[in-house]
This record gives C-alpha cells, structure tokens and sequence, in this order.
C-alpha cells in the first residue's frame, strides 16, 4: 500500500470513528437532558423496617414529588451494606438507579471486608448526606438492670452479646464503640438487618443493642426494650426521660450515624445536579421535616466536596476502633 493509499484509509476510518464518538457523546447527553423519563430504583442495603429503610421510604416520597417520576425502594440486606453497593456500583451510570447508604459503608466497611469486590472510593459518586440518626442503648426486658452503669457493672461480671444489623454496620460500630469506651466485653451477634436483632432484642434472644432510633425508640416507648441511655450529646426531645451515655456513664461520649445517597461512578454530573437539587427541594418541605423529626433524625444536606472530606475523617477514626477490638476481617 502507498503512503497516499495508507493516509487515505487513515483519514477515511478516522471521519467514522469521529462521527461514532460524537454519535456516542449526543446520545448520552440527550439521555441525560431527558432524565428522568422512567422509574427511578433506590437501593437500600439493609433489611426492611431498620432505619435505612425508614428514611428511604421518606426521602422516596419527596423526591416522587420533586423528579416527576416514581422512586421504587428495594431492599438488597447483607455483608454490612455490601450487597447493596455492589449492585449500584455495577449498574449502568444512568441515574436510575441510586444508593442510600450509611456512614458505615464507606467508613467502615474497606476495613473489615477485604474481600469485597466494590471500591467505595472509585466505584460510587457521593451526591449528599440526608440525615444524621441518633442511637438508644437497649436491654432485654428480662436482664436485670435498669442504668447504663447497671448494664457496665453486669458486663464486668457476666458474659453478656449485643446484636447488630451486620458486621461493620453503623449498630456494630457504635456498639463495639461503646464496649470500647465502658472498658467491657461482650460477644456479638450479627444479623441480616436491624430489625431481626431487635425482635431477638425483645424476646430475650440477645442481651443488649445499641439502635438507631428509628427502629429502635418505639420499642423503648411502649416498654418491648428497656432504653438505658441515647448516644446523643443532648438528650433527645422525643426520649426526654432517658439520660445520655456521658451522663450516665461515659464522660465525653458521643456517637451518631447518619446516611447519604450515591451513584454508579460515571454518572453524569447533570443527572447528579438534578438529584441533589431534587433532594435540597425536598428539605424545603415541612411534610418531609416532620417525618425526620417523628423519626428521630436530623436533616443533614452537604455537597460532595464536605461529605469526602467527613469520609475520609471517620475512617481514620473507625480504623483506630477496629484495630482496638481486634474486630476480624471478612
């Protein structure tokens, strides 16, 4: 072939290649113009009735309202939020389909589940934080005691289990934390979400739980659980009668979670504007702010720049727990 025949054939599959990539580029970008055009998935990575799946419910009918479009929840439990994540991570980066994860999951879990084929950092877009969640320290109605101090005394002489919706999850951790903190022991026993421990919690299965309020505050109100003590810095308005863990116990201590929406990295960065914008609307609404409040949770809107930043910040922390406790990596 000459060199006019070979330029030639450069130029000619060159002009091909260039109307693909611009046919590519339109396509999407259209795509993304239009979005949303179809139901919207949220995945929330823990079992139903926990308190992920509380705020998702809630947070779903608000951004029904602000997108135009139906938000469908779907519950993918397991492996501390795991599960869910890597369903996410692997869909396509359309906008369609959306995490509600908690903290724990990118703080927590690269930790512990080594294993795990998603990379919190690579393979998701962080959009916003949605709320922080304060937590109950509970007891079983049949062990006898009715303090924090009471519960860390019988620790110290007893060998006593905690549950939690997962290793890993926001539960453990705040659990595995307060156990840290109290200078106690106790076993763990993980489970696929929160609310199969707290039903263990009430039948006397396991001896004691540090929830999430969502989940956890009704069985304190109607006297299923015994609540000792709320991991807040203030005591909370819907449990005024219960201390905090640094009043009645632990100087100092102070322990909440909280949860934020996410996508499949290569998102485009329109579609993740109109999340974002959709979900700052909805923080607007006094339906959606009564909701958080009945539930115990704080509105929490932060831009992706502030929420990699408290990532990285509690990891650092969460590694220092983990190692302390010498919690076992999956």
């Amino acid at each position: 072939m000459s060199i006019f025949a070979k330029i030639s054939w450069w130029l000619k599959h060159a002009r091909s290649w260039l109307c693909l990539s611009v046919a590519l580029f339109c396509s999407t970008n259209i795509a993304a113009q239009a979005w949303p055009d179809k139901p919207i998935k949220m995945i929330v990575p823990f079992a139903a009735g926990g308190s992920a799946d509380i705020l998702g419910r809630i947070l779903a009918q608000e951004l029904t309202i602000n997108l135009l479009q139906n938000i469908i929840v779907e519950n993918r439990g397991g492996a501390g939020g795991n599960i869910g994540a890597e369903l996410v991570a692997k869909s396509p980066a359309d906008g369609y389909t959306i995490l509600l994860a908690s903290g724990s999951m990118m703080t927590v879990n690269p930790f512990i589940y080594k294993k795990s084929s998603i990379n919190y950092l690579n393979d998701l877009n962080y959009i916003t934080t949605i709320a922080s969640v304060p937590m109950v320290i509970a007891v079983n109605p049949k062990l006898p005691v009715n303090t924090l101090a009471e519960l860390i005394a019988l620790a110290k002489t007893k060998e006593l289990n905690f549950g939690s919706a997962g290793i890993g999850s926001q539960i453990h951790m705040a659990n595995e934390n307060f156990i840290y903190s109290a200078g106690i022991h106790a076993t763990h026993i993980p489970y696929k979400g929160e609310n199969p421990a707290l039903n263990d919690l009430i039948s006397g299965e396991i001896d004691f739980m540090a929830g999430n309020f969502p989940a956890t505050g009704s069985f304190v109100k109607a006297g299923q659980v015994k609540g000792l003590a709320v991991t807040t810095s203030k005591r909370l308005k819907q449990l005024p009668n219960l201390p905090t863990v640094a009043e009645a116990a632990i100087p100092g201590f102070e322990n909440t979670g909280w949860f934020a929406l996410a996508v499949p990295s290569g998102t485009p960065q329109s579609i993740i504007d109109k999340i974002y914008e959709a979900t700052e609307k909805s923080f607007k609404s006094q339906a959606f702010l009564r909701n958080l409040d009945t539930n115990g949770l704080t509105p929490m809107l932060m831009k992706s720049k502030d929420l990699n930043g408290k990532i990285q910040a509690e990891s650092l922390i969460w590694d220092k727990v983990i190692k302390a406790r010498n919690i076992p990596t999956q």
